[in-house]
């Protein structure tokens, strides 16, 4: 076995393989802000299947989120209480929301693809690969040149966790098979 399939071996279960550096990335992690630029991919495995190279141009993001339902705001005025306080179940997965949050912390990069890296009972992490719309190692390379032109595609659900949400992952999962 190669290194990354070592690496790929070890996340499946990070808790078992990994329990002391995990639990001190979690404490380190929870007093960080929500949003986070780091130098290096804590999963390198994913983060090169997921199209990172280690160049000029690319950003990588942390990103927390809260864990739970999402509630409805609530409501002042004269309605009865039994309209407010509803959870409401998005569309959007956790990365999906995760990857929107990263691109809005930087505007001027576009979302690559994202993540999972850890959780616990309050928190989501995930790590969201961003690309420099205007770095030239970025603009000479003909595939990430297509991805920079796109704008807000975590916003419009073009990434791959959007995608999914989206229903157009698998193409013929949802779809009836004809005879």
């Amino acid at each position: 076995m190669g290194l990354y399939k070592y690496l790929r071996e070890a996340w499946k279960r990070p808790l078992q393989t990994m329990p002391d550096n995990q639990q001190e990335r979690l404490i380190a992690w929870r007093r960080e802000p929500a949003t986070v630029r780091i130098l290096k991919p804590t999963r390198l495995d994913r983060a090169r299947s997921l199209g990172y190279k280690a160049k000029q141009g690319f950003v990588l993001v942390r990103q927390r989120l809260k864990r739970g339902g999402r509630m409805r705001s609530y409501t002042f005025g004269g309605r009865r209480p039994k309209a407010n306080r509803r959870t409401l179940v998005l569309d959007k997965s956790y990365q999906a929301v995760a990857e929107v949050r990263a691109s809005k912390s930087f505007p001027n990069c576009e979302v690559l693809n994202s993540y999972w890296v850890a959780q616990d009972g309050k928190n989501y992490w995930y790590e969201v690969i961003l690309i420099d719309r205007a770095h030239p190692n970025i603009r000479n390379d003909p595939m990430l040149r297509k991805i920079a032109s796109m704008r807000g595609r975590a916003n419009r659900g073009l990434t791959s966790a959007g995608k999914k949400s989206r229903g157009l992952r698998n193409k013929g999962a949802g779809a009836e098979k004809i005879r």
